[in-house]
């Protein structure tokens, strides 16, 4: 089992930053995936971002150019910087951890953007 513990999220204006963190822990195996989806009201869950233990990142297409993925090895720990941020953005953030024996899933973190 992994445990996940998220921050970060908050309310910002439109054009703002943000950044989301997310500290795994548990049973970590050498390979693994860490990311973020996010599910807007009445929308379906959608993937954010990604980045393997290889540093392969991965980007939705509405965010690329604004946000960036990262990752801190030795504290098992993910990063999602926000920039330039839209009313569209506005979701609840969830960090996943996925190896071989699944998916793992913080309890999620609310991103508001409005003025």
């Amino acid at each position: 089992q992994v445990q996940l513990v998220e921050s970060g999220g908050g309310l910002v204006q439109p054009g703002g930053s943000l950044r989301l963190s997310c500290a795994a822990s548990g049973s970590i195996f050498s390979f693994n995936i860490m990311g973020w989806y996010r599910q807007a009201p009445g929308k379906e869950r959608e993937l954010v971002a990604s980045i393997s233990t290889g540093g392969r990142t991965n980007y939705a297409d509405s965010v690329k150019g604004r946000f960036t993925i990262s990752r801190d090895y030795a504290l098992n720990t993910v990063y999602l910087q926000m920039n330039s941020l839209k009313p569209e953005d506005t979701a609840v953030y969830y960090c996943y951890f996925r190896t071989v024996q699944g998916d793992s899933w913080g309890e999620g973190t609310l991103v508001t953007v409005s003025s």
